[in-house]
């Protein structure tokens, strides 16, 4: 930070705020008031005033990202850097002049006392809340939380009529401040986390399973690929997708893994190398980055070893090996556990990778929000001490994401800001892929009050679709998750993932109920209430909801713009919402190590890291020939579907209803479908 944040509790002062003029508007008004066990805040105390400036060229965001981004394009793969990004995105200097001159001609600030952002994102001037009461036509409050942390907000506020449209957002204001300590006297200015959606998956079944027994076509195959429809190892992927063997090492070519609270053993990813990837040393180890307080590795017996960070490393490594893979170790263990109970998401991690995020305005929010996101230096036990991480990180070309939650946890606003960021990433060369979910239509049981996971409504009762974020954001790719049923070889077409674990348990004559509702496994998909299909995906979603299939016969709702119609009129899903997954990968009985001891896992978050290879793979290759990296990949895809395996088989349910079901074309189930590498590399080879 540039400066300290000071401000106390102190008696009312008498008087009120200068009221608005004529010339003024109001620019923000709360919805609910704040409460009533609120004081004054004292006139000489010190309020950090950070004025949110709009943003330039927001609205040419989508065209910029398929300049560099669509096939068709002649800039393909122009990317520009993290400088060219936040310059073209800056305020207007018009806007910076506007409001700066507002600020002193008011009298109550000196030139030197305003500072600017190096993002210019934001205006920040510390003056007592006399003065920033005058400015605004406000009076500002105090709230005492039980720890002793203060919090000051207003009600309602204004700014001059030719000032208040290159503003985005004041605060403290209607959102309230960041924590504040309270003190014994004021200074003068003188001086569940993220819900792991990939973290259930549940070993079941060892190698060679009682009741299993060797498919006739998988008899002449080599013996490590003889199991493939029970038991999926490296070997396999291989070949259901075509993948060869790694040979490059590129440093700018490294792939990353974001991970938060659950925490990789090393014991464990070594056990897997060692008997499923003989190609890669039984000692590799990851690179990893501590974002905010997170910690890596932990030993195989630890709570915080899951599963889900074996997984990742296990997949990536053993796909991309002699390839570096760097792990970002999310978040300090109160926060990430859900200690704190913040349901906030990527944001601490964008931050750390790009500073300007750390204060960047759009769609009314300027930085992390109090009470959603993680705030740094953390007092509590085991908190991270250090001040938020903005841009101390470089992001690696490829991302893969295996977390998520459901959407309606988080404000519309906030989604889009975060999703507009991760547009910027595309804008630079990133592919961002995140894990669809594995719940059908559903998030995680337990969302939303909900066993299954699902939404409800005054008049429906868990039936409503309860999609996935960050899946909605049409800027990220979203993958899906496909299955080999037993009798399968990995020269069979595959089918969507859907599982009973408890009856695939008694088919292979191994006891025990895993238990409802986490006993049923089906890869996410659906659409979500807060986007709508970006252009390069809109015919083949209006294709998909012309077909003669089972879920034409569900009741559907159009979202309306502040998604406050969620199950109107008996609908279960928004038809007119971005649909999701993007493509798909083997999500099925992978055998794997946790604590030391082997099983069977299933999720979205294997194929995520799969697909993230493959593209990890293909960047290899145009490096190797003095090309970039392929970068966002949506629109490549959308344009060219030819490319990957199409999955025409499956579906998933949940909500009580039957969900979609794949077929030809995209589908929110598979989504475009799976790698077929010589394919994809032969293309992405041949743009520039």
């Amino acid at each position: 930070m540039l400066w300290q944040h000071t401000l106390v509790h102190l008696s009312v002062l008498t008087g009120a705020a200068f009221s608005a003029s004529l010339s003024h508007v109001l620019h923000e008004k709360r919805d609910v008031p704040l409460p009533h066990s609120r004081q004054r805040v004292h006139g000489d105390a010190i309020v950090p005033v950070r004025i949110g400036l709009k943003q330039s060229n927001l609205h040419t965001g989508y065209d910029r990202l398929m300049d560099v981004s669509h096939p068709a394009s002649e800039n393909y793969g122009k990317h520009l850097t993290k400088e060219e990004v936040n310059a073209l995105f800056a305020p207007a200097d018009e806007t910076v002049q506007t409001v700066k001159s507002w600020l002193l001609s008011s009298g109550l600030v000196g030139d030197d006392e305003v500072l600017h952002y190096e993002n210019k994102g934001w205006l920040a001037i510390d003056m007592p809340a006399k003065h920033a009461e005058s400015l605004l036509g406000t009076t500002f409050y105090e709230l005492e939380s039980p720890n002793g942390e203060i919090r000051i907000g207003c009600d309602e506020y204004y700014l001059p009529v030719h000032v208040s449209n290159h503003v985005d957002y004041v605060k403290p204001g209607v959102k309230l401040s960041a924590p504040l300590k309270k003190r014994q006297s004021f200074e003068k200015r003188s001086s569940p986390g993220p819900a792991a959606r990939g973290g259930h998956h549940v070993p079941h079944v060892q190698p060679h399973s009682p009741g299993w027994t060797l498919p006739p076509a998988a008899q002449g195959l080599p013996p490590d690929l003889q199991n493939c429809g029970v038991n999926i190892t490296p070997s396999c992927i291989k070949a259901l997708y075509d993948i060869p063997d790694a040979i490059f090492s590129q440093p700018e070519n490294a792939m990353g893994l974001f991970e938060t609270y659950d925490t990789f053993a090393q014991e464990d990813i070594s056990l897997f190398f060692e008997h499923y990837a003989t190609n890669v040393p039984s000692d590799t180890k990851p690179n990893v980055i501590s974002v905010d307080g997170g910690t890596a590795p932990v030993a195989p017996s630890s709570e915080l070893n899951g599963g889900e960070s074996d997984i990742d490393l296990d997949l990536s490594i053993s796909l991309i090996y002699p390839q570096s893979v760097t792990v970002y170790q999310v978040d300090d263990l109160p926060n990430s556990s859900g200690e704190t109970n913040t349901t906030g998401f990527l944001n601490t991690f964008l931050d750390s990778i790009d500073g300007s995020y750390c204060s960047y305005s759009a769609f009314g929010i300027t930085g992390d929000s109090p009470g959603i996101d993680a705030s740094y230096p953390d007092d509590l036990s085991g908190g991270y001490k250090g001040q938020l991480e903005c841009g101390t990180y470089e992001l690696t070309r490829v991302v893969s994401i295996s977390y998520g939650e459901a959407e309606t946890y988080l404000p519309k606003a906030y989604v889009e800001r975060q999703c507009n960021e991760i547009l910027k990433l595309g804008l630079q060369g990133h592919t961002i892929l995140v894990a669809s979910g594995d719940y059908g239509v559903a998030s995680f049981p337990g969302s939303n009050g909900d066993e299954e996971g699902c939404l409800s409504s005054d008049t429906q009762n868990g039936t409503i679709y309860n999609p996935d974020y960050p899946s909605g954001c049409p800027y990220i790719t979203a993958v899906g998750a496909t299955r080999l049923y037993p009798n399968d070889t990995v020269y069979d077409a595959e089918s969507a993932m859907q599982v009973n674990l408890t009856a695939f348990n008694i088919a292979t004559g191994v006891t025990g109920s895993v238990g409802t509702p986490y006993d049923f496994f089906a890869t996410g998909g659906g659409f979500s209430n807060y986007f709508t299909p970006a252009p390069f995906q809109a015919a083949a979603v209006a294709e998909y909801l012309q077909k003669d299939l089972p879920f034409q016969s569900l009741p559907y709702y159009e979202i309306n713009s502040d998604a406050s119609n969620i199950g109107e009129n008996g609908g279960v899903y928004n038809r007119i919402g971005r649909g999701y997954p993007d493509v798909s990968a083997n999500g099925a009985y992978l055998l794997t190590f946790v604590n030391e001891t082997a099983g069977t896992y299933f999720g979205t978050s294997l194929a995520s890291p799969i697909f993230g290879s493959v593209v990890t793979l293909i960047n290899e290759e145009r490096t190797a020939i003095g090309k970039g990296p392929i970068g966002f990949i949506n629109p490549a895809l959308y344009e060219n579907p030819w490319v990957l395996n199409d999955i025409t088989n499956g579906s998933n349910p949940n909500c009580g209803s039957q969900g979609f079901q794949a077929s030809t074309g995209w589908d929110p189930v598979t989504g475009l479908g799976t790698p077929n590498y010589p394919r994809m590399l032969a293309y992405f080879l041949s743009l520039p």
